[in-house]
This record gives structure tokens, sequence and C-alpha cells, in this order.
């Protein structure tokens, strides 16, 4: 049956059982950056920070394996662009970790919560597309190209050339920042869903970057090479649904539609937390999830990319410009959870925290 099949439509069905998967378990276990930032300044939790970190290990060294056994070449990616702006990366960086704060989820998140059943997580997601597609092709993309093609900030930023860090620095730094957070290296065993995400990320650069490469169609709107990352999926998925005479299904739309499938599917087995959770503290979610997914779809084009786009796919090719990204994004999530939850508007349904105190269970 698949022999029947073009490249390009086989690698659109790997992206939805890709998506699909994730969905599946980001939805089983919640694994999520902005949660894992809340559960630390609310509760002190680091079990949904550790599992980031360890996708975050396991990624870097999946993908690794495929440069050396495949060859697989980073260079024409957006994350290894040698005329990289870091200024802006770090404006829509900043953007973006305020804006998931504030609509209590990043763009990953959002899918899983919609598909839970969070019927508020649409309208950010739906913000997220519109002011994304407004910043790369409509009414915003004038402002938006104007800070990208700054010569000042070029001039700057070409102080520091966009290269591949050395992997065994970055894993030492990861490996350090995680044993902090495990605290006993008997935890690591709670981290599946780390370990699944990281080998998902390598699956994608697989399916793209090296099975999809033996098309012609390679860096066409057919196939192209990249792994997981939502902001510009998302703002094509919106085209999509809106214009499908014009705009044809690659591989980021199918992800998210596998992401939604999957959620939506686990959702219906693992009930604890679909979404009847109503918190107590004083907030307006509309306008939260409005200005929040606005904020994430603007910054997550000038970061080119979101929590996963970069904290994941961006930093498994070891870019530096991914690495200045996701820590962009964390600080000012991190500072603006902090805002938000000394003023008591900062929500919690669920809590994740380690089983017990020596292993996992």
């Amino acid at each position: 049956m698949l022999e029947n099949l073009e490249i390009y439509e086989i690698v659109n069905i790997a992206a939805i059982l890709i998506g699909i998967s994730f969905g599946a378990i980001a939805q089983k276990t919640q694994f999520c950056f902005n949660g894992a930032i809340k559960d630390y300044i609310l509760l002190s939790s680091t079990r949904r920070a550790a599992s980031v970190i360890f996708a975050i290990i396991v990624a870097i060294i999946a993908t690794r394996i495929l440069v050396i056994v495949f060859g697989l070449d980073f260079e024409d990616t957006i994350w290894l662009s040698k005329d990289i702006n870091y200024i802006t990366i770090i404006i829509g960086g900043t953007l973006f970790g305020i804006g998931m704060m504030n609509a209590d989820g990043c763009s990953s998140r959002h899918l899983i919560k919609f598909a839970q059943g969070d019927s508020r997580s649409l309208i950010t997601l739906l913000f997220i597309a519109i002011f994304a597609y407004a910043a790369k092709y409509g009414i915003l993309n004038g402002i938006v190209n104007s800070l990208i093609s700054n010569k000042t900030f070029l001039n700057i930023s070409s102080l520091l050339e966009n290269t591949d860090i050395n992997i065994y620095f970055a894993l030492l730094v990861l490996s350090i920042i995680l044993f902090w957070l495990m605290k006993s290296t008997k935890r690591i065993l709670c981290l599946k869903d780390g370990l699944i995400v990281g080998l998902l990320i390598a699956l994608g650069w697989y399916i793209t970057g090296i099975y999809g490469a033996t098309t012609l169609e390679l860096d066409t709107k057919y196939v192209y090479q990249t792994s997981l990352t939502f902001v510009g999926p998302l703002s094509n998925t919106l085209e999509f649904i809106t214009h499908y005479t014009t705009k044809s299904l690659d591989f980021g739309i199918s992800i998210i539609f596998g992401v939604v499938l999957g959620a939506f599917t686990m959702s219906r087995f693992n009930t604890k937390y679909s979404f009847g959770c109503t918190s107590s503290i004083k907030t307006n979610p509309l306008l939260n999830s409005i200005v929040g997914g606005s904020l994430m779809g603007i910054g997550g084009v000038l970061s080119l990319g979101c929590t996963v786009g970069q904290g994941l796919t961006g930093v498994s090719t070891l870019a530096i410009a991914s690495f200045v990204a996701i820590i962009s994004i964390l600080i000012s999530a991190y500072f603006t959870g902090r805002y938000l939850g000394k003023k008591n508007q900062l929500p919690m349904c669920f809590v994740f925290d380690w089983p017990d105190e020596q292993g996992c269970k």
C-alpha cells in the first residue's frame, strides 16, 4: 500500500502518527514547559521540570546519532541560519514567555488542553494562529520585518556566530540541572515521558531530513527539514482550514492534527485531567487567552519557534540561537509567573510531584 503513495504523503502520515504519540503522552503526564515553571513557583515541585530537561537531553543525543549515522545536516534550517538576529529572538522569546504565563500554557499545552475539553484553549490557539499569520504575512509583517532586518540589531548579532555549541558542554550543563531537579538518580525512572518526547523530536528529524530528503520536493511546501514546532504550523493550519484549495497539507499541519487526535483519544481513558477544573482565583480568562495568545503568536515568529520548536527541536541541533530563544522564554515566563503568583492570579488545578522520596513507583 505504501509503495503507491508519494513520499510527501508518507511524510504527512508519519507526522500524524508522531503528533498522535506526542499528544497522547503529553495528555497522560501533562508534559509542559509552562507547567514546569508554575509547579516550581507555586509548589517548589521539580517533577515536570525534570521531564522537560530529560527530553532535551534525549533529543540532543538521539539527533546527534542521526547526524553521525546518516549525515543529517542542519545548515539549511532556520535554526542554524547565519544571518541571525539575536535581538529579535530575545524580544520574541520574552513576548512568548509573558504570553504563555498569562494564557496558562504555551502553544503545545493549549492543543492538549483543547483536546481534553478546555474550550478557552481554542480561543488561545486561534489568537496564536491569527497573530503569527499577521506577523508572517499580514498587517504586522512590516513591523516584524523592520525589526528582523534592523542593521543595528544585525551588526550586534554578527559578533556571535550562530553555530552549534559543543555537545559535551551542553550535555554536562543539562545533566547538572537534571540532577539538581531530581535530587536522586533513582527518580530518572519517573521521566519516561521525557524519554518518549525526546525520541519523537529525533524521529521528526529522521522523517523530514533523511527519508524526506529522498524526494526532489525537499524544501518546498510539501517536504521541508524540521521536527515538532507549533506556532508557525498553527498559522499554516488556520490557512489550510480557511483556504484549503491553495494551502497544501504539510508536516507541521499534520503534526497539529495528530496532537489533537492523540490527546483527545488519551483523555477518554485518562479522565483525571479532562477539564472540569475551575480555579477560585479572580482572573479574566477570556482576556488572558486573547492577550496571551496574541503575544505568543508574535513572539513565536520573532524567536523562530515556541517552547517545543526552540526548546526541543531547535536545541537538538545545538544552535546557539535556539539556546538564546528558550532561555529568553523561560526567564520571562518565570518572572511573569512570580508576578502573577504574588497577585494570586496563577491558576493551579492539579498537583504534580515526585511519587516518593527515594525513587519512582
